[in-house]
């Protein structure tokens, strides 16, 4: 038997060089002929399929419009131009060959000859529709009217503003699906929401999205199964189970991957359509749908963007329907939808208006009438919609505002008000200042009227992302101030009307309001929402049927069928089902609640007054 090892003696650099030598490109220097290769028409065809199916992946992954308005589509048709001539080059074996190198050499003139068309056109697109020449074009986007405060904002009560913002209602939301069994770690909720007016209460309402890529295969087949609504007055949180109340789950959305991902999906529906990206809307039946924006590019080829439409699509089905926005702006039946335009959107727009009005060098130069939207925007929900709210300053960023605007999302009505004051992040300093030793953070200022005077409204946060008191500071001299706090006034009314009870004497103290009466803008605390809320959003909507008083005590034992919870007011609350009603109670309250499970025996004492089939407990105790 032969023992000897196979030889190993070689130069590694020899093998390096050798590899080399197989994949270099021929140099130029070393050509002697240009050679057409052979059977042409195939080496074409088959650098026509590399094109095809790398183009075929790069179009599922980058979506673009084919629409001549979108930047997106010029860079796929160069993509494609790139990968035609590589195919090429590699089929023609321009990497072996030096005569084969210069035949494709000469024969890229054309593909080159198109990309820089394509560049050209972009550049001339882009060039057409700069502020420096379109200036009068881009100050007229957006059309602003005169508003009058008194009367828009009379209606408008302290009492059913938003006291949470987005950050502190996706807060809650994650409490409340921390709380919820049924879905066992395999979602989470959105950091993206979508405030909407819901039955005339301002609410958010946020999807979820699942975990991670391993929760979306265990469980992309059904579907995303519910979703959350979070009322931002009285601060309760209610997920809407679709699976329970539709019969499916959502099937489209942006955490989806593959047809199901919504933008993909979008895309293949409409595929020459400007695509915003998608709000997530609910209709006055909770059926959950995505709202799609449809834009359009007015100036050049590139500038002016606005919205010329909206999709509707129903997020469990996928169904789109399009609509243009003149019938989105008018048609009744659509009034349920409150977001067409973003934010960004509306404010970009009127920068322009306010910079662009008197012309290019005029915004740059003389700023003459120039003017710009303040940092910071909030919303406010009024006449049954979502309105922009953000304040006006000059170009220079002032320390104060000369006036606000309001800019409805749905219908891009602008309106103007000439009410000058402080800046909503002075508004929040002057909050803060004045609850320094609690160590508080202001949420960004909501405007109101109390009274006829402009006033800032704001909710005060602690470490705990949790609701702790409410601050009014005035518009025109933002040293006065009233706060109201929880721990103080022990109860979210209390405290609410007990800021507002405080601004007032710190206005009449300064001169102002004398004529106001407290008890004719103090609210009665049994109806401010809060602590009786008005908001119906859901299968716990009993929890608006709470009663204050206290009647004769019942008790009833038997076996529980369900529970739900839900967060209100940073409280858990829980809802056990016996004999057909719900019986809820403050984990506050009972802190038995927490170890109960369907099917035990429990004993719960109620109040004998309260109707309906949702009840409040005093007590609860297992058997």
């Amino acid at each position: 038997m032969d023992n000897k090892l196979p030889n190993m003696d070689y130069d590694a650099d020899e093998v390096l060089n050798e590899f080399k030598e197989k994949i270099k490109w021929p140099k130029n220097n070393e050509v002697n002929a240009v050679v057409k290769p052979s059977k042409l028409p195939l080496r074409i065809l088959l650098s026509l399929l590399i094109t095809v199916v790398v183009g075929a992946v790069a179009y599922y992954m980058m979506l673009p419009a084919l629409n001549i308005h979108d930047t997106q589509m010029y860079i796929y048709l160069i993509l494609l131009v790139v990968v035609f001539m590589l195919s090429f080059a590699l089929v023609c074996r321009a990497n072996k060959k030096v005569e084969r190198k210069e035949y494709v050499k000469k024969k890229s003139l054309v593909p080159a000859i198109i990309i820089g068309v394509i560049l050209v056109v972009m550049g001339i697109g882009y060039v057409t529709g700069i502020t420096l020449f379109r200036a009068e074009s881009y100050s007229q986007l957006i059309q602003v009217n005169e508003g009058n405060f008194e009367t828009d904002f009379e209606d408008i009560s302290y009492d059913k503003v938003p006291r949470i913002d987005a950050q502190r209602a996706l807060t809650l939301a994650d409490q409340q699906l921390g709380s919820l069994s049924e879905y066992k770690s395999q979602y989470v909720v959105s950091d993206y929401s979508t405030q909407i007016n819901y039955k005339n209460t301002p609410v958010r309402v946020a999807y979820l999205e699942y975990a991670d890529v391993f929760k979306w295969f265990n469980n992309t087949k059904d579907g995303l199964p519910a979703y959350m609504i979070i009322d931002l007055v009285s601060q309760k949180v209610t997920p809407i189970n679709c699976i329970d109340e539709f019969g499916e789950g959502i099937k489209y959305s942006p955490t989806e991957l593959f047809n199901e991902k919504l933008i993909r999906h979008l895309r293949f529906q409409y595929p020459t359509e400007l695509l915003d990206t998608p709000n997530f809307e609910i209709d006055d039946n909770m059926h959950p749908y995505w709202i799609t924006a449809v834009l359009d590019k007015t100036i050049g080829l590139f500038g002016g963007t606005d919205v010329k439409g909206a999709i509707i699509t129903d997020a469990l089905t996928g169904e789109s329907q399009y609509y243009d926005i003149e019938q989105v702006k008018t048609d009744s039946s659509l009034n349920w939808i409150d977001v067409v335009y973003s934010q960004s959107l509306l404010i970009e727009q009127y920068n322009y208006y306010g910079k662009l009005q008197n012309g290019f060098w005029n915004s740059i130069i003389f700023q003459e009438d120039v003017n710009v939207a303040s940092t910071g925007s909030g919303n406010i929900a009024m006449d049954d919609d979502i309105w922009v709210y953000t304040g006006v300053t000059s170009a220079e960023s002032d320390s104060s505002n000369f006036g606000f605007i309001l800019c409805n999302q749905r219908t891009k009505e602008t309106r103007y008000y000439a009410n000058a004051g402080a800046m909503e992040s002075a508004a929040q300093k002057s909050a803060t200042d004045a609850v320094q030793n609690y160590n508080y953070a202001a949420t960004f200022p909501i405007l109101l009227g109390i009274d006829g005077t402009p006033t800032y409204f704001m909710s005060l946060y602690g470490e705990g992302d949790t609701v702790k008191g409410y601050a009014f500071v005035n518009l025109e001299d933002k040293t006065i101030v009233g706060t109201g706090l929880l721990d103080v006034a022990k109860s979210d009314a209390g405290a609410l009307n007990s800021a507002l009870e405080n601004y007032i004497d710190a206005l009449q103290e300064k001169g102002m309001a004398d004529d106001v009466k407290k008890e004719d803008v103090i609210v009665d605390e049994d109806k401010i929402a809060g602590s009786d809320s008005n908001s119906d959003t859901s299968d716990t909507e009993a929890d608006n049927t709470q009663n204050s008083d206290t009647g004769d005590a019942g008790t009833v034992t038997g076996e529980v069928t369900d529970i739900k919870s839900s967060v209100n007011d940073g409280n858990t609350v829980y809802y056990l089902q016996i004999n057909g009603k719900y019986y809820y109670i403050s984990v506050v309250d009972a802190m038995e609640v927490l170890l109960i499970s369907k099917g035990d025996t429990v004993t719960v004492e109620f109040d004998e007054s309260a109707d309906g089939e949702f009840v409040p407990a005093t007590s609860v105790t297992t058997e």
